[in-house]
């Protein structure tokens, strides 16, 4: 695992493509319980280069109900984005992560995960990624959150951004949160 972290770290496989250059931010062990799939770095990640180190961490942290030393120790929780850096500024926010990471990265990272026991999938690009029988909208798939267990639990992005939906989706703090929560703390 400390050869592959390394590897990751010094990739430099979409370098022309970054407009910051490669800043490979993640964090994982062998003992890793937990898997946080998420998008991709923002630019605040890119520049401490500590994972959710930002206002959609602490929400995130808040709907796992941990504290940042258990998200932030890598013998209970792996983070690892579906683009390992930040991938630029967009018209309407941080462009998509880079598709090159996940197929390179992920199935070598998680294979050496043998304590793994829940992915936790964060917005629609991990969504999109590892569920084949994913919902036409990442909405119905959150509602629909029960069908991915044990092994996933699908989240939508904890953006500031999307205060909108959470208003507009009541039932995912009243019902999908417990559940997350519990989940969470019995894996812990």
């Amino acid at each position: 695992m400390k050869q592959l972290l390394k590897n990751i770290r010094n990739c430099e496989v979409c370098k022309a493509h970054l407009e910051l250059g490669p800043r490979p931010v993640l964090s994982a062990d062998v003992d890793s319980k937990i898997a946080i799939i998420g998008q991709a770095p923002g630019l605040k990640v890119h520049q401490s280069g500590v994972p959710w180190d930002d206002q959609s961490g602490m929400q995130l942290r808040k709907w796992l109900a941990i504290s940042k030393e258990d998200f932030y120790n890598e013998k209970k929780i792996a983070i690892i984005p579906m683009g390992f850096c930040y991938p630029g500024k967009g018209a309407s926010g941080d462009l998509p992560p880079r598709k090159e990471c996940a197929p390179l990265w992920h199935a070598p990272l998680l294979a050496q995960m043998s304590n793994l026991k829940l992915v936790v999938l964060v917005g629609m690009y991990a969504t999109r990624y590892y569920l084949e029988n994913a919902k036409k909208n990442l909405t119905e798939t959150v509602r629909s959150y029960e069908e991915y267990l044990p092994n996933y639990f699908v989240l939508p992005h904890p953006s500031p951004r999307n205060r909108f939906w959470l208003t507009k989706n009541p039932w995912f703090l009243s019902e999908v949160l417990p559940t997350l929560k519990e989940r969470v703390h019995s894996l812990l």
